[in-house]
């Protein structure tokens, strides 16, 4: 892939600090379905700890984007279904662990009522573009 190129502050446009606004590709495109807090047995991590469920699904996404032969580096979108806003400060500290501050892709956080059972407070889908 080239290097994506990331804009925080397109012209007109208030600067964002926690995302990019519009990153740029040239590759191979990768959609990673939304992810939970499910280790690999399927088994719950984190019942009422939104840190536990971000760590998780960081771990989740990671594997998944090696799977298709790419990495956080190659990450141009990620989308965050969050149960309650007060669970960000935890996703992105699990972003930090992987993403660097001068490398963050484009990105959409959203609450929703509920996610596909009680239990889990957040998920997070994410786009990469890989390879030229």
């Amino acid at each position: 892939m080239t290097d994506p190129t990331r804009i925080t502050a397109p012209d007109g446009v208030a600067p964002a600090a926690q995302y990019s606004h519009v990153v740029t590709a040239t590759g191979r495109f990768v959609a990673v379905s939304g992810q939970l807090a499910l280790d690999k047995a399927g088994k719950l991590v984190g019942e009422g700890d939104p840190a536990a469920q971000a760590r998780q699904v960081f771990e989740n996404l990671r594997r998944c984007l090696a799977a298709a032969g790419a990495t956080f580096e190659d990450v141009v979108k990620l989308t965050y279904f969050v149960t309650d806003m007060a669970y960000l400060p935890a996703v992105r500290a699990a972003r930090a662990a992987h993403m660097p501050d001068d490398r963050l892709p484009a990105s959409s956080a959203v609450q929703v009522a509920a996610l596909v059972a009680p239990q889990f407070l957040l998920e997070v889908e994410a786009f990469a573009v890989v390879g030229a």
